[in-house]
């Protein structure tokens, strides 16, 4: 059987009951990627820019105003940006604290699912070692029983066996690779969005203390 004329399908028919977890979990890695890039999208925004708003309102007594700013923009910065805000007349080590329990909230937020990424990056490539095990298993058991009824066992009978067992570590790894690429984008794109909270948060607290 040539696996280049075969469809799809017979291909993941061929691979046995393991390529059905595998197709699983590809199927939960592209949902948590485009829903991880499209939040990411949506919460991306200049924070310079934001910030330089914000302390100018600040600069002008105007608080109001500058959390009416931060409640119209969608994006941790803004929220934990507006905790300190709401503290501008304490002192620094209050400001601080107010924007520390503010990003213990928003941080899970921008990690939510990486976890779970990580998890199929890592577990994929085991699904398909798992099923070119059971495969070679059933394989041998064909040996066997030929041996055993005295039918002599072809080379064909060998080989038809052990490269349809090599298909779930083929499918293991075509899942694995992008996904964990895919998260280690991610987590660039997280350690990005907390840096930035960073900075700006630091830069927030030392204007309102100075």
């Amino acid at each position: 059987m040539d696996l280049y004329k075969m469809g799809l399908w017979q291909v993941f028919l061929a691979g046995g009951p393991v390529m059905w977890p595998i197709l699983l979990c590809s199927i939960f890695a592209l949902a948590i990627i485009l829903e991880k890039i499209w939040h990411m999208h949506k919460i991306r925004i200049d924070t310079q820019q934001f910030l330089s708003s914000i302390l100018d309102k600040m600069k002008r007594h105007e608080v109001k105003e500058a959390m009416q700013i931060c409640d119209k923009t969608n994006s941790p910065v803004a929220h934990i940006l507006k905790a300190g805000i709401l503290k501008y007349d304490r002192p620094r080590e209050q400001i601080k604290e107010s924007i520390e329990d503010a990003s213990l909230y928003e941080v899970p937020k921008l990690e939510k699912n990486l976890t779970a990424l990580a998890t199929i990056a890592h577990i994929s490539p085991l699904l398909g070692l798992l099923g070119t095990v059971t495969g070679m298993v059933r394989c041998f058991q064909t040996i066997q029983m030929k041996t055993a009824s005295l039918h002599p066992v072809s080379p064909g009978d060998l080989a038809g066996g052990i490269w349809e067992a090599l298909l779930t570590t083929v499918a293991g790894l075509i899942v694995a690779i992008p996904t964990f690429v895919a998260y280690n984008y991610l987590v660039n794109q997280v350690n990005t969005f907390i840096l930035e909270m960073e900075k700006a948060s630091t830069e927030l607290i030392n204007f309102l203390t100075e």
